[in-house]
């Protein structure tokens, strides 16, 4: 008898539940009236547009680039340090180390750094559109100026075969002249 594992009677039984639940699978995704199975998390995420997000970022990354930022931010630390170095001993909330302030600082910078980089991202993402549509426009710029020099050169070409009015002038003259000494000819024979 093979003695090799995973071959024989307790082998066929183990695989029989698999394969119950699989045609069981089968059979209830063959069919329409049965809902499809949905596996929903505990906790629902919260669903937000990226674009609205990195508007906000965009406008929070521009006002605290303003000088209207820096001086708000400039008044709070100084009404925070005032308060707390002239206040009576029991109204103060962050004595001397200014531990708090500097906590409310970190949390500040935590989240303004993170919305800043999206704002620059985003603004890298806009250069980059506006640079690949300037390299199109540059390029068919630069395509339309070669055909206009063909263009050119091929009519200083075919200008270079068109009598022009000077070179018609003196064409004429000279068979007005070749006419005036035929007929001074033709006069002097007659005579003559």
């Amino acid at each position: 008898m093979d003695r090799t594992p995973g071959t024989g009677p307790s082998a066929r039984l183990d695989r029989r539940p698999d394969r119950r639940r699989d045609d069981r699978r089968e059979a209830r995704a063959a069919r329409l009236d049965v809902p499809k199975e949905t596996r929903r998390a505990l906790v629902r995420r919260p669903q937000m547009d990226s674009d609205t997000f990195g508007r906000f970022a965009e406008t929070f990354a521009r006002f605290m680039g303003t000088a209207r930022f820096l001086i708000y931010m400039t008044l709070f630390v100084v009404v925070w340090l005032g308060f707390n170095w002239l206040a009576p001993g029991p109204l103060r909330f962050d004595d001397y180390p200014f531990i708090f302030l500097t906590l409310m600082l970190s949390l500040q910078a935590s989240y303004a750094a993170p919305l800043i980089l999206l704002a620059q991202n985003r603004q890298e993402d806009r250069d980059r559109v506006v640079a690949e549509q300037d390299r199109t426009a540059n390029s068919r710029a630069h395509a339309d100026m070669e055909f206009l020099a063909r263009e050119m050169a091929s009519l200083r070409m075919a200008l270079g075969e068109v009598a022009t009015r000077d070179y018609v002038r003196s064409e004429l003259r000279s068979m007005i002249a070749e006419l005036e000494e035929l007929r001074q000819r033709e006069e002097e024979d007659a005579e003559g």
